[in-house]
């Protein structure tokens, strides 16, 4: 972003980027809010100051995965779903994280994953699946096979968990990768090998899962959001 000030605090249309996140799951009706803090979460709390979230705290970037075992610490349930949002994306719309949930709850599926159809994948996780259609596995695009990179249904990094599956799962997270983090992508995968019920849900516009990661994508995200705000 060429900045000092974290990424989700840049403002987009008004409103600092998590703020976005924050009113979309307020708005489709999410119950309790855990937003995962690490950089500047000092600024990150005070630009949330007035919301009904907790916080829990990153201290080292050890990955998504890691990010989701510390919010999971703050659940005391052992029933419910999951949803995870990412703190950038800021087009999705409540419509359509509703019927996302909805879409979880209805299948009994273990893990939903929120994908879309993009005009162009690169730098997106796959979305592979086997014969049968079913999805087995997001592929990140840097472990693709060049058949595999043709792949236009891509990994959104949004997801719907039924919370005993996903306690069940997070644990058994790796950090052997190059980049020695724990990735909530390989939960999918090790769902996949325990036999769990996968499922996924295509957003209907593709511009709803995108992020925020330069400030030419923060120019253009105004445009989005109201192009967005106008469809169907």
């Amino acid at each position: 972003m060429k900045s000092d000030l974290a990424k989700v605090l840049h403002p987009l249309a008004g409103r600092p980027l998590i703020r976005h996140v924050l009113d979309c799951a307020l708005q489709a009706g999410l119950q309790r809010n855990i937003v995962v803090v690490g950089f500047q979460k000092e600024q990150v709390n005070e630009a949330l100051r007035g919301y009904a979230v907790e916080f829990a705290e990153q201290n080292q970037q050890n990955g998504t995965g890691h990010a989701v075992q510390l919010a999971l610490e703050h659940v005391n349930e052992t029933e419910g779903v999951v949803v995870v949002l990412s703190g950038d994306s800021p087009f999705l719309r409540p419509s359509t994280l509703r019927a996302f949930i909805r879409q979880h709850v209805s299948s009994n599926c273990d893990c939903t994953v929120l994908t879309a159809i993009v005009p162009d994948p690169g730098g997106y996780g796959r979305i592979v699946r086997d014969a049968s259609g079913r999805i087995v596995a997001i592929r990140e695009e840097k472990d693709c096979s060049q058949e595999e990179e043709r792949i236009s249904e891509v990994n959104s990094g949004m997801y719907c968990f039924r919370l005993p599956a996903l306690l069940s799962c997070v644990g058994l997270l790796s950090d052997d990768n190059v980049q020695r983090e724990l990735y909530l992508t390989d939960v999918v995968r090790i769902m996949h090998s325990k036999g769990m019920q996968l499922g996924t849900f295509t957003a209907p516009d593709w511009r709803e899962i995108l992020g925020i990661n330069t400030v030419e994508q923060l120019k253009e995200g105004e445009r989005i959001l109201k192009e967005l705000s106008e469809a169907p």
